[in-house]
């Protein structure tokens, strides 16, 4: 049997989704998707869980997240480890990418020296 390759999960407003889904990055079974468009209304703890779901799947390569967002869920973000999937923070057209929220770039400056914020 062939190995199949990583899906690429996004977690983000409208915009962002829809240009991935758009790219191809949609993926839905019976079971479960690899995406969550979050609006206003989006509770908090609905983002977390998605997050946790798609970071816990095998199929499951990158998490891409709007920086907003993960805002919001930084707490698990923190405490998150692995490897794969790799999580990266992306802007989204309304809210600018500011490196100083990114725990991936505070981590990467911490480790060369940087120190923490």
């Amino acid at each position: 049997m062939e190995s199949e390759g990583k899906l690429v999960a996004v977690i983000g407003d409208e915009d962002t989704v829809t240009g991935f889904l758009l790219a191809g990055c949609g993926h839905r079974t019976a079971e479960n998707q690899n995406f969550l468009v979050v609006d206003d209304s989006t509770a908090p703890d609905k983002v977390e869980s998605a997050f946790k779901e798609m970071s816990g799947r095998s199929d499951v390569g990158i998490i891409l997240i709007n920086q907003h967002i993960a805002s919001t869920i930084r707490h698990v973000l923190k405490d998150y480890n692995a490897t794969i999937p790799t999580v990266l923070e992306i802007p989204s057209k309304d809210h600018p990418y500011d490196p100083e929220q990114d725990y991936i770039m505070q981590r990467v400056n911490m480790y060369l020296g940087g120190g923490q914020d």
